[in-house]
């Protein structure tokens, strides 16, 4: 059984799990909206608890662009749009990643210039029911409270990025990481302010933002080569994408054909495949050849969304290197 997806036609397992990705986002949101007020409550005069909620802040922006790089890219194709919308989730990818990479940067200048100026963070106290109690306490509480649904919910996103090969939803559960990492930072500097360590506060917001401004650089790599047609890797941009070798494995099992070559193209969510075809020699190509090979592609799997077969004398070079796993 299959939904139809702008022009993919989606298993209902997969679209089961797009259909939790979104209610996954939607939960992130307003999760990112609780967390925003709290950590304002207790913002105080500590670094780390600003670049936290300006974190948070930022955080918004990938699960925004999730939701609307999906809702775009399920449009069906138009004569404006005779490829499709599928492109926006490579845009989608595209901020997402760059908000990471721009918190991961903003940590890290903001954190080095508190250090640099050896500036000395003091936490008051605050009255609650008429007793004076030390603010970091609440700080710690807080983004405590506040650390615990990032891990879950970016857990969560991982599992469904793979099956969707969706790029936004990795990212994201990235930023998710870089949440609860931030908010670890943020404890481990508090009480460091607590027992005098002035530099404990800065110090613990910059270790962490090595890390975030690393994943977000990587996402906003990937992003950029899904744009400009690099290869077609997996959802984590690790490796070049399992497909390439199935494509290569059903056209070198035509026995008509003398040479096959292909090029795959990552358009976000769904492959676009060239598929060039060398004839054995002396042997007439029929309309329903061509057509068999079409479908017969089409349905190694869901996500090759859109295929063209052509029959050549001589294979380009470019598809014969992009057809080869090792290269």
């Amino acid at each position: 059984m299959t939904s139809d997806w702008g022009e993919s036609e989606m298993p209902e397992e997969v679209h089961r799990a797009l259909r939790r990705a979104i209610r996954l986002e939607w939960v992130t949101i307003g999760v990112l909206v609780v967390t925003v007020s709290i950590i304002f409550l207790v913002l105080g005069n500590s670094q780390a608890m600003k670049t936290a909620w300006i974190e948070d802040m930022l955080s918004f922006i990938p699960p925004i662009a999730f939701l609307i790089g999906i809702r775009v890219a399920g449009r069906p194709a138009s004569t404006d749009r005779p490829f499709g919308h599928h492109r926006a989730i490579g845009v989608s990818h595209l901020v997402a990643a760059t908000a990471l990479a721009g918190m991961g940067s903003y940590l890290i200048i903001d954190s080095a210039i508190k250090l640099i100026t050896a500036e000395h963070p003091t936490i008051g106290g605050i009255t609650i029911l008429g007793h004076t109690v030390w603010l970091g306490w609440l700080m710690i509480a807080a983004m405590a409270l506040t650390s615990i649904p990032p891990v879950i919910l970016g857990r969560m996103k991982l599992k469904l990025a793979e099956p969707l090969h969706n790029k936004v939803l990795f990212a994201d559960a990235d930023m998710n990481k870089a949440d609860w990492m931030t908010g670890v930072a943020v404890i481990v500097g508090v009480t460091g302010i607590g027992f005098g360590l002035w530099w404990a506060d800065a110090a613990a917001a910059l270790i962490v933002a090595f890390s975030i401004v690393r994943d977000g650089f990587v996402n906003v790599r990937a992003a950029v080569k899904g744009l400009l047609d690099a290869r077609a890797t997996t959802y984590d941009d690790a490796e070049p994408h399992p497909l390439l070798g199935k494509v290569e494995d059903y056209l070198n099992g035509l026995t008509w054909a003398q040479d096959v070559g292909a090029r795959v193209r990552d358009e976000g969510q769904v492959f676009h495949i060239e598929a060039f075809i060398v004839p054995t020699s002396n042997r007439p190509l029929t309309i329903e050849e061509l057509e068999e090979v079409h479908a017969g592609l089409k349905r190694l799997d869901w996500k090759i969304n859109d295929v063209v077969v052509v029959p050549v004398h001589a294979i380009p070079d470019m598809a014969r290197q992009m057809s080869t796993r090792h290269s």
